[in-house]
């Protein structure tokens, strides 16, 4: 992917927002996960490909996410881990905003993969979650009839909000019809649990090398829209789950980037953040 040169049709959208004929749409949060586990080729990304139904980003493979709900704001929810306040400081959010957007991440990841970051205390984690009466609340989270924060308080369990690593946030440019302010986040798969195929938004599912994602997308083996493509580029430089979430915590910037349309030799492509330029230009084309 060394350019990613817009169709004519987005070409045409994004003159039209350049010469103010046209009002952006409002861009929702949305919390997605690069959940991981250690093998032997390195780094494994767990993945999904949408329905080529949906109306944003259907057919691409992408990571567990999905938009905020309002009630992931819930100030009741069961909290262990860093304190709100270095949630918000790390998010660069308000602590309203970061508590909703690490609930969005945690139960986004178990209604699209079955993996729960939750524990009786501080300390564990739910080991089995393939249980017919976890996929009942896993369903019933799923289609709203159960909140975030009833299901844990149910259950007794706290978010281990301590696995949760954040990479980098993106915004839809604002030329798209739908638009998404996303932030990336990491987890590693916790010991005992077991990813499953469960999301009625995918048609796949699979665990793969996070290189070896970026190079099918490389190939046109699957899509990917850009702001996946770089970030199993990125990650794919770490070698271990430890390693790559030592690099989260070390502190990462979390500003918004939204990428914009550039004119590169005659044609309309979008720009990326400037420290992923040398990984991009190092790839073999």
């Amino acid at each position: 992917m060394p350019r990613v040169v817009l169709p004519e049709r987005l070409v045409e959208q994004a003159r039209e927002f350049a010469a103010g004929d046209r009002e952006p749409a409002e861009p929702r949060n949305a919390a997605t996960v690069l959940l991981l586990r250690n093998a032997s080729k390195g780094l494994s990304v767990y993945l999904l490909r949408r329905q080529t139904t949906m109306a944003f980003a259907g057919g691409m493979v992408v990571f567990p996410g999905g938009g905020v709900d309002p009630r992931d704001f819930d100030a009741s929810v069961a909290w262990a881990g860093p304190s709100l306040a270095e949630w918000a400081s790390r998010l660069s959010v308000d602590e309203a905003n970061a508590r909703a957007l690490v609930c969005a991440a945690v139960r986004e990841t178990f209604e699209e993969s079955g993996v729960l970051l939750a524990g009786s205390s501080a300390t564990d984690v739910v080991a089995d979650t393939t249980g017919d009466d976890w996929e009942a609340d896993r369903l019933a989270l799923e289609t709203r009839q159960l909140a975030f924060t009833e299901f844990l308080s149910r259950r007794g369990l706290v978010l281990r909000t301590d696995l949760l690593g954040v990479w980098s946030a993106w915004l839809t440019p604002v030329f798209e019809p739908r638009r998404y302010r996303t932030w990336f986040f990491l987890a590693e798969l916790p010991e005992g649990q077991r990813t499953r195929d469960v999301s009625t938004e995918s048609d796949a599912v699979a665990w793969s090398p996070v290189m070896g994602a970026v190079e099918a997308s490389e190939r046109g083996e699957i899509g990917m829209m850009p702001p996946t493509y770089l970030t199993c580029l990125e990650v794919g430089q770490y070698h271990t789950t430890g390693e790559v979430l030592a690099a989260a915590a070390a502190g990462r910037s979390t500003e918004v980037f939204m990428p914009e349309p550039v004119v590169e030799d005659g044609e309309m492509t979008l720009s990326f953040p400037e420290r992923l330029r040398r990984l991009v230009d190092g790839r073999d084309w």
